[in-house]
């Protein structure tokens, strides 16, 4: 069982203010994927300041320093803060906004990315299904993906001891949770954020998902 011991450097000691400025295919959608990426990607998209969502502006992507040494390629998410940092070289982390699960159906832990995929298939767990039928019992056989789907446009698959977890980092068709505790456990991103992150991962990397009451981020 994971205690506050595997978390013993809050994000603040991890993380400074910004600086300046194998996939797994899923063959009913694959000739449409480039379709959905321009549809779900604004109009002459600038990562770092297109914000069409109506984001609050210390979500939207930025460089950011890190303060002790972390292994590059990794992902770490503060829970307390909403953001996700993807560990770069030379002490530097991409930090996106995110939205994490709602009340006990967020998981801390160390996962590994043992998966990932371009507009997935989702499947509600049984779980899901049974906490509420009526929105989740009539995707009991799965729904293909596209722009509606709730795993988006991409998605990394969290391994713990080589068991699917389940657990999710996924773009969302819902931007306006950024910031805010949303999902039935996964981490959420915007989808146009998702895309040039999901090259950049690669598949062993680890994501560390810390508890959301224990930490306090830096100001940005």
């Amino acid at each position: 069982m994971l205690t506050r011991r595997h978390f013993i450097i809050t994000s603040t000691a991890l993380f400074s203010a910004p600086l300046a400025g194998a996939s797994v295919a899923s063959a009913e959608t694959a000739s449409d994927w480039a379709a959905w990426d321009a549809r779900v990607t604004p109009p002459s998209f600038d990562l770092w300041t297109s914000n069409p969502w109506g984001l609050h502006p210390r979500f939207l992507p930025r460089v950011v320093e890190t303060n002790r040494a972390l292994v590059r390629g990794d992902i770490h998410v503060d829970a307390v803060a909403r953001y996700l940092y993807f560990i770069q070289d030379e002490g530097t982390a991409l930090r996106f906004g995110v939205a994490i699960a709602k009340g006990n159906l967020y998981e801390p832990g160390v996962y590994s990315i043992n998966r990932k995929a371009k507009w997935p298939r989702w499947t509600p767990t049984a779980d899901m299904i049974r906490r509420d039928p009526e929105s989740y019992a009539r995707f009991a056989d799965g729904m293909p993906g596209g722009p509606s789907n709730p795993l988006g446009s991409r998605a990394f698959y969290l391994y713990s001891g080589g068991r699917d977890t389940y657990l999710r980092i996924h773009g969302s068709p819902y931007p306006n949770s950024i910031g805010g505790r949303a999902s039935s456990g996964c981490v959420r991103m915007v989808m146009a954020h998702i895309i040039p992150l999901y090259d950049r991962v690669s598949l062993g990397a680890t994501a560390h998902l810390y508890p959301p009451e224990t930490y306090v981020t830096a100001r940005s």
